[in-house]
């Protein structure tokens, strides 16, 4: 779908966070943006806004009816096509308090100017062509980062990084799809044995490349949302005490009393920028009354839920069944062995338990705060093993854009099996061309307007 014209109408919203503040900024966006505020705004220089240079400042104040004076301000200037959303941007910087704020909206709106809409500045950034779509859903993530990783990864889909390589995977796509094309209508005879083979190898090298953007995306999906990780064990082996080692503060109740945690206890940390979520839960197999009942059943969520496992053991008695029983709750998920109280004497078997749980063990005292930081290390490990994210380059994070490439390597390969068969290389071409498009709608090159509505609804108004 080709991009519309600007848009006729004028829109307006505050563009900082309702309350107080130092600054709090109204926003405007479109052909009128600068003969609105002219209306309400007395220079001290007394100079229209209208007549003033792109990117330049103006001191002075906002007044309403009869001249009454509603705040003291500085009003920018940013003509289009210099512009976030390439119109006439016009920022109207004022005293951040919730009043002086809604005044001054209410008068440019009273002058000719509309409401912005939820993400309606940066859905005209795309419509105008300053962003493409999965940039313009950068701008959201950048606003939503819980981390200093998600915060670069973010800014790296703003800048663009991402866009590029589906772009260029898009368009070796439509090339394998024109030559397709371009031998069915101009044959006259079958497909040469060559043709198809030049054909599987091109469409392998574009499957090889989605599945890579795939396996990417679950550091992504991490980098973005976060790390959660479930503390997990029988009951008094110190997931508690592990817990507020970790957060380096008494978070959690630590008694010698087994059971002292019944329900899950959730706590944010950041690891080397990694944001990672810790949840201490209940430590039981079975349950004695409803409050149990209910405990167990939060342990069982966070378990399917989570991305990660520290099975914490006690490293100062046996193992037991209840150990045992336990691990099998977990041998599918991603787990760290945690054999905790080092600090006391040894009683368990660490290599042989490493082999036996086949998962990494580490040996920590919750209670000294022994090798906690070897435990963060390995927890990051987890995530980034190959070494460090600055290493890495930007991945998806997206889940609209994980689906589509899901999809789309689904439709390569249902060409790579339709060309395998033989058949005509149409049918081949009907399977690839699910995929370009969907790619298109992964960077906007193809959208429709209840795409848009979903995607900007999820913004703040006044971005």
């Amino acid at each position: 779908m080709a991009k519309v014209a600007l848009a006729e109408d004028t829109i307006a919203a505050i563009a900082t966070p309702w309350g107080e503040g130092a600054i709090g900024i109204v926003r405007l966006s479109g052909l009128q943006a600068t003969a609105i505020v002219d209306k309400v705004f007395l220079a001290k220089n007394k100079k229209p806004i209208l007549d003033s240079k792109t990117f330049s400042l103006r001191y002075g104040w906002i007044a309403g009816d009869r001249g009454v004076i509603v705040d003291e301000v500085v009003v920018s200037l940013m003509r289009a096509p210099k512009s976030y959303t390439r119109e006439d941007v016009v920022e109207i910087n004022s005293h951040g308090g919730a009043r002086p704020l809604a005044l001054i909206l209410e008068l440019v709106l009273a002058n000719g100017a509309r409401m912005a809409e939820p993400g309606e500045f940066t859905k005209r950034a795309f419509l105008n062509g300053r962003l493409d779509l999965a940039q313009a859903e950068a701008v959201l993530d950048i606003i939503r980062a819980k981390s200093d990783l998600a915060l670069k990864n973010s800014l790296s889909q703003l800048s663009g990084t991402i866009s590029r390589q589906i772009k260029s995977l898009r368009k070796n796509m439509l090339e394998i799809l024109a030559d397709m094309e371009a031998s069915v209508d101009f044959s006259e005879e079958d497909i040469s044995a060559v043709s198809l083979v030049s054909f599987q190898n091109r469409l392998f090298s574009v499957n090889a490349q989605l599945k890579d953007l795939i396996e990417r995306g679950f550091k992504g999906k991490i980098i973005r949302d976060g790390l959660k990780v479930v503390i997990f064990g029988k009951p008094n082996v110190g997931k508690s005490s592990l817990l507020n080692a970790i957060l380096k503060q008494e978070r959690a109740i630590v008694t010698s009393i087994a059971g002292t945690t019944r329900d899950t206890i959730e706590e944010y940390i950041n690891i080397k920028g990694l944001a990672v979520q810790l949840i201490d839960t209940a430590g039981m197999l079975k349950h004695r009354n409803k409050i149990e009942k209910e405990a167990l059943l939060r342990t069982r969520k966070a378990l399917h839920e989570c991305d990660l496992v520290l099975f914490v053991l006690d490293g100062s008695s046996a193992l037991t069944k209840e150990d045992w029983t336990l691990a099998q709750q977990i041998k599918d998920k991603k787990a760290l062995v945690v054999v905790n109280k080092s600090d006391k004497k040894r009683r368990i078997k660490v290599p042989a338990m490493a082999a036996n749980f086949s998962k990494p063990a580490i040996e920590v005292s919750a209670l000294k705060g022994k090798n906690i930081e070897v435990l963060e290390e390995a927890i990051y490990r987890t995530v980034f093993d190959g070494g460090p994210f600055a290493d890495e380059g930007a991945v998806v994070s997206n889940a609209r854009h994980m689906d589509i490439l899901k999809k789309s390597l689904m439709a390569c390969e249902a060409a790579c099996a339709t060309l395998a068969k033989k058949l005509s290389l149409e049918f081949v071409a009907l399977d690839l061309r699910k995929a370009v498009d969907g790619l298109g709608a992964l960077t906007g090159e193809v959208f429709s307007d209840k795409l848009l509505d979903v995607i900007f609804s999820k913004f703040c108004i006044g971005k």
